[in-house]
């Protein structure tokens, strides 16, 4: 598949730069695989789409303060987004700018002044990876979740310019496990309301964890898809969330992932060759993927050249997702991060 495959025309005016109030007052496109049909709803409306025996499993991962500013000796400013924890105290970073760095440079976390031996957060850039991605080791006495803490803020995808109010809003209300540099932005939408509305339909939900890390914040840069080279992202699922997926099939239910991160971890577990139930998935799943376990997907609408559409191609079609793609557009729906929703079944 050609990467410029993936292209599709959005006016610039519809990417949503905030979150709406409440997160459940989105609108939903749905979408019936087998008859083709479209009908335009409301994320409260989701319940009455589910019925007894589907499984909902969303992603608990949250996103952690991952963005710090830090400065070079020379005073000079670089930007760190730390993308995955390798040990204790060394992250995979992508930092920027890159090109003039060097390994064994120390920069500072905690402002200017720190340039003069201040206090602050020193970080020693280690290895160069590529792609402007970097081993950083912190140095500081400070565990590395205090620094972030004191010395980070949560990453927004470039393309929101509006600075967000209340961080808490690109959080999930189910967030649990620290660790990702971006929010899984299907889950965004629910409520507490909505989960407890959704249980009393007869459906049931279940956790799965994926760090989100590089991938979310890069378009393909490859002509050909087949040549992308996708980073690799730690994954778990519980126990009684793998037996609660076999169950569901077994008795007839749907498993639904909400959003292409629980797709993409449900995958590896159930694929071919049985992964374990904990580890790191490097799948990139594109239109021709066979899915062995997702039934249904809960999704945003995503950026041009992302494999995240290619996933959703993957599992609506690319035809039939192009044609939801130019539904939504056309019926000037909300796109990108702090967008509407389109749920595939």
């Amino acid at each position: 598949m050609l990467t410029s495959e993936l292209d599709f025309n959005l006016p610039g005016r519809l990417i949503a730069q905030r979150p709406l109030t409440p997160r459940d007052s989105s609108r939903l496109l749905a979408y019936d695989r087998l008859s083709g049909r479209i009908t335009h709803r409301r994320l409260t409306e989701l319940p009455g789409l589910l019925g007894p025996g589907d499984l909902l499993v969303f992603n608990d991962s949250r996103v952690i303060k991952a963005r710090v500013l830090a400065f070079k000796p020379t005073g000079g400013r670089v930007e760190l987004l730390l993308l995955k924890r390798r040990q204790a105290r060394i992250w995979e970073a992508l930092v920027k700018p890159s090109a003039r760095l060097k390994p064994g440079m120390v920069v500072t976390a905690g402002g200017p002044e720190t340039t003069a031996g201040g206090s602050g957060y020193p970080f020693v850039l280690q290895d160069r990876l590529g792609g402007g991605r970097w081993l950083i080791a912190n140095a500081s006495r400070a565990a590395t979740a205090d620094v972030l803490e004191q010395a980070g803020e949560t990453p927004l995808p470039p393309y929101i310019k509006e600075k967000l109010t209340d961080p808490e809003r690109y959080q999930t209300v189910y967030a649990a496990r620290p660790g990702s540099a971006a929010a899984p932005t299907a889950g965004l939408h629910f409520t507490l309301k909505l989960i407890n509305d959704i249980k009393a339909a007869g459906a049931a939900m279940a956790p799965v964890t994926l760090h989100i890390g590089l991938d979310t914040f890069r378009p393909v840069g490859e002509a050909n898809l087949a040549r992308h080279q996708i980073h690799r992202e730690y994954y778990r699922v519980p126990q009684e969330t793998y037996e609660q997926a076999l169950a569901a099939r077994n008795r007839g239910g749907r498993v639904i992932a909400v959003g292409t991160t629980s797709a993409r971890v449900l995958e590896t577990v159930f694929g071919p060759e049985s992964a374990a139930l904990e580890g790191e998935t490097g799948l990139f799943i594109t239109p021709g993927f066979k899915f062995r376990s997702v039934d249904g997907l809960l999704t945003n609408f995503h950026l041009p050249r992302s494999t995240l559409l290619a996933m959703v191609m993957a599992f609506a079609g690319v035809d039939q997702t192009r044609r939801l793609y130019r539904e939504a557009v056309a019926r000037e729906y909300r796109f990108f991060s702090f967008g509407d929703a389109m749920l595939a079944l």
